[in-house]
């Protein structure tokens, strides 16, 4: 059934039981998920699936535990959470079921816990249901199961009102079971239930109100509980088992509460000692401690006496629990910690003055660990026993005097805890109570610990504790601790509690205004020092602003609030540049609402005098200086200003860093309001004696080395520079060159103005860099108010070069190339454009960290660039920019591309927010730049990869600019490349491909299409970029964009071709190689004419690279089969050959292979060694063999040009792996193996080459063996013929001999094989064979009667139906009149021969004699192989003249002598056979017999005696032939071989010897004597 047509029940219970089939999962989050998931069904429909769940567990028996206890963990959640919405009848079911999965085998945990745990759910609502199933497995003088015994007890703890009433019944059960239960893990079980019966217990006498049955009382238990607890206590307690133990006495804690009243006090004395003793063998001593307190509290109910007796043993055996450390990562050392505490409050209800004898003198021990431990029981009795603790204040007070001048942290930690108990009961106010806010202000005022800066420092437990109690314990008004001068510097953590007692006018001894005012405006100026004093600080100064002045209320109470809550309002919010900035306004706004000149006066004698103060706080002193500058400026009184100024720069500390930076701001703010005044005193101050060097110099600083006075010189350039930054802009501008610059050139004693003498003074050159920074500064601002000639910044620019250039290549120690650069940036900024908002790098730090330094050089080196290119805002300018970056964006060194890319992205984002274009004109280099960027978005870098990013997105909206869209457009597939930062964080290769691929797409689409071919250009030469991963990026992006827009390229396919073939030879990785071989893929399948022609261009033989493009054309089937088509086309069309004559070789020729078809067989040899080719050549299969067939052919004998010999001959003789042969002939042959074994037809080429015959056909003529390719085709590849004859046939009529002899000889070969029949071939075959019998070519005609013969071998039931046709080939072929070496002739004789066995005789017959007749000249043939077929043929022939042919036994009497005489040929086979084949038609069977018996094959032959005989029997049958015979043997007397010349005569001899006297007078004597002669 689907589950999309469930009614919503059907479908949940279809799901939970999905779902419990999938528990047996293993993985443990999945089985999380299954939980989950079953809970939230549950939810839907908690009935429905309990019930679901409780069918699923039964009917699945054998379901492993682990997966049962998800189920049953699903169940328990699914009634806790749907408890209310149970019916009776569900609930029983799952109790049932929980029943018996808790009992149904012997204790595996997880899964009865699980059971029992559904079960304490259900009895939340179903108590009754619950015991009346469970307390069936709980039968009197039966030891129960484990978890029957757990569940009871945590029933009693979930339902205490429903539970309660079974426990009497239970109790009386179980307690005949204690002595029963042997085994550790049934006792420890009993001690839980005892443990969680009797908190029941307690919790429902505790709220008897609320209870079902309020008549319940302690005495109903307490007899049941004794018993057990005398078991527990006297036999388990003893135990040797741990865990017993601690379940013993867990158990016996709640107990002790249920006891009677008179057992408890009658055990007491063994029980306390009883516990006390574990302490002692167990390391974690909570569930002790815990136990120990409920039995205290017990005792105490019942008013014991026997605790008096019992008290020393305990406080000596607690006490030491506190004194150990208490360690957080462990909670129950914590727990136990409580414990142990809350029994010391009990104790000390009980007996206060003996718990304090005890505690007090332990403060005066030695060991730390006892001090802290007592305090922190002192703070636990302060807090819990205060009524009992009351009249014994003044005696605590007076026995923390010790304590107090205790030097450990830890007990002032613990003391500090100690007072703010105090505190909050009243300690504080009784005599000695001063002495402890004492304490808290010393440790207020305490320097923090460099060692110690974490939150729970003494100093910070102190600072936060006083201001607690100022804020929340209102007697503290009260107590005013003494501030005298040693306690000073604790004056801002007291901040609040002053500010309190100044709101209600309390008098308080405080310093003078100014010395306040100045203390707490430096005090803030670091406000999140010292737990965020600056707030505080301020709120003081706000709260005292009456006495500072009158004036001041209006403007602080609306100011100050302000700054405080910008401090408040976190770290991160107010940073110190913030401070600096808005103090120093407050501070203006304070003086100009004061008014005051008298006031100002003082306050700055006040804020000077206060300077030396702040030595060693480079900080605060450095703001005071700042103060003094801007109240300076406010001073109308121009001698003080001049008075002050002469003695800060008279007592100035120059060699700290602060000191210069904060007396040069100084000297900047005063000149705000008195320029004439600060250039006056510096000048004076440069009067004086200590620039001179001669002897008994210096004045004042006659004391001082050249080091300080080196830094008396930088600290005068600096104050110059500020002077010239803050001062007015309208009165500066003419001072800059004729004073300011000419001082500080002077003190540098730099060439800027004649002078060449060197410093290496550090401080200096940053000080001078920093001066002519602000100097350009304003320099920027002021001339915009009007025309200023800077007629030093060519000069100033080069010294900044020079200094940038004398620091070290290879690290950044200094900030000098940072500042140099920011100064720069001002010199050379155009005057038209806006001043940029730059901080000039100041630091009181002269070294900033690495990384800092690093980071703020780079924003300079950025800000310096915007500000070249603003001069130039244009494309030109753009480039100009980037040729200069471009080597350090290839860089192979990571941080310099990292840097490079970095600043590339600021520099093209500034040109596109400052671009403003008023008419379309072109961004001729965006194809440039996008190639530059574009491939670095996958560098091995991630910043650099996301930057790249950036660059493109921005050049490409500079391009939508430069097309006329508005700067606000926004492009959807520009705005796309956003998109792929997020994945480029991560360097995984599939996003970078994904990344590259989604770039070239929208690259693609938005370059102009005259900008193209550039682009690729650029892209081509990212090949050989240094980073491989940008490599492949280029890659990708060519392949994708010729992909996008390649359609339109086609005249620029050649260039593109010859660039890939250059960038091989560049670059020798095997990604590049396949990339390039991609791309030429993918030029090929939009251009594939001219991708080919290109290739076929290519210089001879190929090179490897050039061999790599034409492989990659064999990637997609369809594309090849389309490239095969197009060179087979180019083999076929021009001319394989040219003849040449050869002019040392007198008249001859020779042939010259064309260029065109050479290549493309080379081409194709490349194409098909790919195995991807496989599919386009089984496609063209037959064309392609029938052309390289032919292609061979044509290639035999034929030379290479003398343009290509040499290059073959250098290719051959060069190193490396052997290269292919260019021979054209070898060529073919390699390209035809190569389709062979592509096309499948690997059992062809391994045939043909076994035997050798790819040499062969390489080297010879073609010839057909019996390993030749059609033969090894008939055998392998027969299916392939029938397509390869019908593309051959039209080649018998090719005007090149090679081409016709080839088909030809294929053909006759073909003919030889039983394939032609069985596909149907043999008539297409037999009729094209036959049709070249007059062909003008002699070896064509010789191979055709061979295939006509070879009819006999491969179709014989054929022959007989075409028997006329065949035999009239052959007779015409012996009587061909165009053979002079009777080649014809001979495979005319040889063909018959295999003929006659099938033909008919009726078609022989008529032919017969002229057979004969026209044979019989060749058995005395010079030449073997014609004498050996005639004389065959002549055998063959003879067995159709028996019996009726007398003309043909004429010609084998005619033929006798010869035949019989040739039996002295070296191989006389052949006449043995022709005389064995004539004998029966001879009519003698004497020489038939002889025949048969002595001249069968490979039996030797005694010649005279064969002759002898022969003879005897020709005289004998043919008497009358004598003289015939005579005159035959006569011919050969003459005969050339002299076997044949001896033989003769002795025939002679013989004949005369056995014929008759009658037949004598056939002899001619004389003609015998004249042939002898």
């Amino acid at each position: 059934m689907s589950a999309l047509w469930m009614s919503p029940g059907l479908l949940r219970r279809w799901l939970a039981t999905t779902l419990m089939d999938a528990t047996t999962d293993k993985a443990p989050q999945v089985q999380e998920q299954i939980y989950a998931a079953l809970c939230y069904v549950g939810e839907a429909e908690p009935e429905e699936v309990l019930r679901c769940c409780d069918e699923y567990l039964r009917q699945h028996d054998k379901l492993a535990y682990p997966h049962r206890v998800i189920i049953l963990k699903a169940m328990e959640t699914v009634v806790r959470n749907n408890i209310a919405l149970l019916d009776k009848s569900t609930a029983k079911v799952v109790i049932f079921l929980a029943s018996n999965e808790m009992t149904k085998s012997k204790v595996i945990r997880d899964w009865q816990e699980a059971a029992s745990s559904v079960l304490v759910a259900v009895g939340q609502r179903f108590i009754n249901k619950v015991m009346e199933e469970v307390l069936t497995k709980f039968q009197p003088g039966i030891l129960p199961h484990y978890f029957v015994l757990q569940t009871f007890a945590n029933l009693s703890v979930s339902n205490v009102f429903g539970m309660v009433p079974f426990l009497n019944s239970i109790l009386g059960t179980m307690l005949p079971m204690l002595g029963m239960a042997k085994q550790d893990h049934m006792k420890s079980v009993f001690c839980y239930a005892l443990q969680r019966f009797s908190e029941s217990i307690q919790e429902y006498l505790a709220n008897l109100d609320k209870a079902p049955d309020p008549t319940v009382r302690k005495d109903t238990f307490s007899n049941d509980i004794f018993s057990a607890y005398e078991v527990l206590f006297s036999s388990w307690l003893q135990h040797r088992e741990a865990k017993l133990r601690l379940a013993v006495v867990e158990a016996m804690g709640p107990m002790s509460h249920l006891l009677p009243g008179e057992k408890l006090e009658e055990q007491l004395p063994k029980l306390i000692p009883g516990i006390l003793a574990l302490y002692r063998k167990h390391a974690e001593a909570f569930s002790i401690s815990k136990s120990l307190c409920q039995i205290l509290e017990a005792s105490v109910d019942i008013g014991s006496r026997s605790l008096d007796v019992q008290l020393d043993p305990l406080l000596g055996t607690l006490h030491p629990q506190i004194c150990a450390p208490a360690d957080p990562a462990l909670p129950l050392t914590v727990k136990n910690h409580t414990e142990v505490l809350r029994c010391f409050t009990v104790l000390a209800c009980s007996f206060p003055d003996r718990v304090l004898a005890f505690l007090l003198p332990k403060l005066e021990s030695s060991n730390e660990r006892t001090r802290v431990g007592t305090l922190l029981i002192m703070r636990q009795i302060i807090n819990s026993a205060p009524s009992q603790m009351e009249i014994k204040k003044p005696f605590i007070l007076s026995s923390m005097k010790l304590p107090l001048q205790d030097s450990s942290d830890k007990v002032k930690r613990a003391l500090v805890q100690v007072i703010s108990a105090m505190a909050h009961h009243g300690y504080l106010e009784q005599p000695g109570g001063e002495a402890m806010v004492e304490f808290l202000v010393r440790q207020c005022a305490l320097a923090p610990d460099a060692e110690d800066p974490a939150s729970d420092s003494v100093q910070s437990i102190s600072i936060n504790t006083l201001l607690l109690l100022s804020t929340t314990v209102d007697r503290m008004s009260n107590v005013s601790p003494a501030t005298g001068g040693d306690k000073e510097s604790g004056a801002v953590p007291l901040c609040p509690s002053h500010r309190s007692r100044a709101r209600v006018g309390s008098g308080t001894n405080l310093p003078s205004p100014y010395a306040l005012t100045a203390r707490l405006l430096v005090v803030s100026s670091q406000p999140h020092a010292g737990a965020c004093r600056g707030a505080a600080a301020l709120r003081l100064l706000h709260v005292l602003h009456g006495s500072v002045h009158p004036s001041l209320g209006p403007l602080w109470s609306k100011r100050v609030p302000l700054l405080v809550e910008r401090i408040e309002a976190g770290s991160g919010s107010l940073g110190h540049r913030d401070v600096m900035f808005f103090l120093p306004q407050f501070l203006q706004e304070t003086l100009a609402a004061i008014a005051d000149s008298a006031w100002i006066g003082q306050f700055v004698v006040e804020m000077s005098r206060q300077l030396s103060s702040y030595n060693g706080f480079p900080m605060e002193k450095n703001f005071l200086y700042k103060c003094i500058g801007t109240t300076l400026g406010a001073c109308s009184s121009k001698d003080l200003v001049q008075k002050q100024l002469q003695e800060l720069l008279e007592t100035a500390r120059y060699h700290e860093e602060a000191e210069r930076e904060g007396l040069a701001s100084c000297f900047g703010l005063c000149a705000m309001s008195h320029l004439e005044e600060a250039l006056s005193e510096l000048e004076q101050f440069v009067r004086s004696d200590v620039f001179r060097r001669s002897g008994g110099l210096f004045s004042i600083f006659k004391d001082r080395s050249d080091n300080e006075v080196e830094k008396i010189k930088s600290t005068l350039i600096l104050c110059y520079g500020y002077v010239a930054a803050h001062a007015p802009q309208e009165l500066v501008l003419s001072r800059i060159e004729a004073d300011i610059l000419k001082n500080i050139f002077q003190y540098f004693n730099t060439k800027v103005l004649g002078i060449k003498v060197e410093t290496k003074d550090l401080t200096l050159k940053l000080c001078l860099i920093r001066s002519i920074c602000m100097i350009s500064q304003a320099i920027c601002k002021g001339g915009k108010c009007g025309d200023f000639s800077f007629s030093h910044k060519a000069e100033l620019v080069a010294q900044m070069v020079e200094f940038m250039k004398a620091e070290p290549q290879d690290t950044m120690r200094t900030p000098v190339r940072q500042r140099a650069m920011i100064t720069c940036t001002y010199l050379v900024y155009p005057s038209s454009a806006p001043i940029p908002c730059r901080n000039d790098g100041a630091c009181l730090s002269p070294v900033p960290p690495p990384q800092v330094l690093y980071g703020d050089t780079m924003s300079a080196l950025k800000d310096l660039l915007k500000s070249l290119l603003q001069r130039n805002l244009t494309p030109h300018g753009l480039q100009d920019m980037f040729a200069h970056l471009g080597p350090w964006i290839k860089s192979s060194k990571d941080h310099e591309r990292q840097r490079a890319v970095e600043i590339s992205a600021a520099l093209l984002d500034f040109y596109l927010s400052a671009l403003n274009v008023s008419t379309v004109i072109p961004f001729y280099n965006l194809s440039v730049l996008i190639a530059l960027f574009s491939p670095r978005c996958s560098d091995s870098v991630p910043s650099v990869r996301l930057h790249a990013v950036d660059c493109v997105y921005c050049l490409l909206y500079i391009q939508l600019c430069y097309e006329g869209f508005a700067r606000d457009h926004r492009d959807e597939m520009v705005e796309g490349l956003k998109a792929l930062k997020k994945g480029l964080e991560e360097p995984d290769f599939t996003v970078l491909f994904h990344a590259c691929t989604s770039m070239a797409m929208v690259v693609g689409k938005r370059v102009p299409p005259d900008q193209l071919m550039s682009l690729l250009l650029a892209l081509f030469e990212g090949l050989v970029d240094p980073d491989r991963n940008c490599s492949r990026a280029a890659t990708v992006m060519i392949n994708s964009l010729l992909k996008e827009r390649g359609a339109v390229l086609q005249e620029k396919v050649p260039d593109i071709m010859s660039i890939i073939h250059s960038k091989l030879e560049e670059v020798d990785e095997e990604h590049i190689r396949k990339a390039a071989q991609q791309t030429v893929y993918i030029l090929a399948s939009q251009h594939k004419s001219v991708v080919v022609s290109s290739l076929l261009g290519s210089a001879l033989p190929f090179d490897s690279h050039t061999c790599t493009m034409w492989r990659s054309l064999a990637t997609e089937p369809a594309l090849t089969s389309q490239i095969l088509e197009q060179l087979l086309e180019k083999v076929n069309r021009d001319v394989p050959y040219k003849e040449s004559k050869c002019f040392l070789l007198g008249s001859g020729s020779e042939r010259i292979a064309t260029p065109l078809p050479l290549a493309a067989t080379c081409a194709l040899y490349e194409i098909m060694s790919a195995p991807e080719a496989g599919p386009a050549v089984l496609g063209l299969y037959a064309p392609l063999f029938v052309t390289l067939l032919l292609r061979l052919s044509c290639s035999v004998g034929v030379q290479l040009p003398k343009s290509l010999q040499s290059r073959e001959r250098r290719s051959s003789s060069s190193q490396g792996p052997a290269a292919r042969s260019l021979q054209p002939c070898s060529s073919a042959v390699e390209t035809l193996k190569a389709m062979l074994v592509r096309g499948g037809s690997e059992e062809v080429a391994r045939a043909v080459d076994s035997a050798g015959a790819w040499d062969l056909m390489a080297t010879s003529a073609p010839r057909v063996t019996r390993v030749s390719p059609p033969s090894a085709m008939a055998r392998h590849a027969g299916p392939r013929l029938p397509l390869i004859v019908k593309n051959l046939v039209p080649t018998l009529s090719s005007v090149f001999d090679s081409q016709r002899i080839t088909t030809t000889a294929f053909f006759a070969e073909l003919l030889g094989s039983n394939v032609v029949n069985d596909l149907l071939l043999l008539e297409t075959v037999l009729d094209g064979t036959a049709g070249r019998q007059k062909d003008p070519c002699t070896l064509v005609r010789v191979l055709v009667l061979r295939g006509l013969g070879n009819v006999a071998a491969g179709s014989p039931d054929k022959v007989r139906k075409h028997g006329a046709k065949l035999l009239a080939s052959m007779v015409n072929g012996m009587d061909d009149k165009d053979d002079p070496h009777n080649l014809v002739a001979l495979e005319a004789m040889s063909s018959l021969s295999k003929l006659l066995d099938h033909v008919e005789e009726r078609d022989i017959q008529s032919m017969l004699l002229h057979i004969a007749i026209r044979i019989r000249p060749f058995f005395d043939s010079e030449q073997p192989r014609l004498r050996r077929s005639s004389i065959v043929l002549f055998g063959h022939l003879s067995r159709f003249s028996r019996g009726h042919c007398e003309l043909f036994l004429e010609q084998i009497l005619n033929g006798l002598v010869t035949l019989l005489l040739h039996l002295q040929d070296p191989q006389p086979d052949a006449c043995k056979f022709a005389l064995r084949m004539c004998g029966p038609s001879m009519g003698c069977e004497g020489l038939r017999a002889m025949f048969r018996t002595h001249l069968r094959e490979g039996r030797s032959l005694h010649y005279g005696e064969f002759i002898n005989d022969v003879c005897k029997h020709l005289m004998q049958s043919f008497p009358e032939m004598l003289n015939r015979l005579i005159l035959t043997n006569l011919f050969y007397f003459k005969s050339a071989w002299v076997d044949i010349r001896a033989a003769a005569p002795m025939f002679i001899g013989f004949l005369v010897l056995h014929v008759d006297e009658d037949h004598c007078q056939q002899v001619d004597l004389d003609q015998l004597i004249s042939g002898e002669q």
